[in-house]
């Protein structure tokens, strides 16, 4: 695995995984738990994310084949969804999207925020692109980024404050619509050549 290989599959997931722009999501559904509770919830959350994608890794394809869809559909199908996640991100600021994860409590913080359609998605065409192992490390690397943001997401609002968190979260969510575009492009390119 080439240094080049690793970055263009870790890249893309960090992107879609978005933690920076997901920290005042998660203070604002934690703001009424003690340190110890917050620290439990991020250590439960993580652990369900990462085996969703584990799961999603290893029997994604065997899935897809099953149904009948290609990795193409999937990509094209991934990119609208990541376009709508983009879209609504640019969209909508973080105190509207915030208001109605509160109410759903911690289930939405583990599968929906850290591993969601897109993070999932990004991870399909991973494999498929890079193969197996540089798409395994990426995802260990992405998941102790998430582990240690969410651990430490005080000092992550401190340093950069929360004007920058939301920045960050805007220009994330464009990184996001670009690759979104390009998941779909390559996808109908993929199915037209094949005609």
């Amino acid at each position: 695995m080439t240094f080049e290989v690793f970055v263009l599959s870790f890249i893309p997931l960090f992107v879609a995984i978005d933690i920076i722009g997901t920290v005042p999501i998660f203070l604002g559904i934690t703001s009424d738990l003690a340190l110890n509770d917050k620290r439990k919830l991020v250590i439960e959350s993580v652990a369900a994310a990462f085996i969703i994608a584990i799961l999603f890794l290893v029997a994604g394809k065997i899935i897809l084949s099953f149904i009948g869809i290609t990795i193409d559909d999937f990509r094209i199908a991934g990119g609208i969804i990541l376009l709508l996640i983009a879209i609504n991100d640019i969209m909508f600021s973080s105190d509207e999207q915030k208001g109605a994860n509160v109410k759903l409590g911690i289930v939405p913080l583990g599968i929906p925020l850290i591993i969601g359609p897109g993070a999932l998605t990004t991870i399909m065409i991973s494999v498929d692109s890079y193969g197996f192992i540089p798409t395994v490390v990426s995802m260990v690397l992405n998941f102790v980024i998430v582990w240690v943001v969410l651990n430490y997401s005080n000092l992550v609002i401190k340093l950069i404050g929360e004007g920058g968190t939301k920045a960050f979260a805007k220009i994330a969510s464009l990184m996001l619509a670009a690759i979104a575009v390009m998941m779909i492009r390559v996808g109908l390119i993929n199915i037209i050549s094949k005609f």
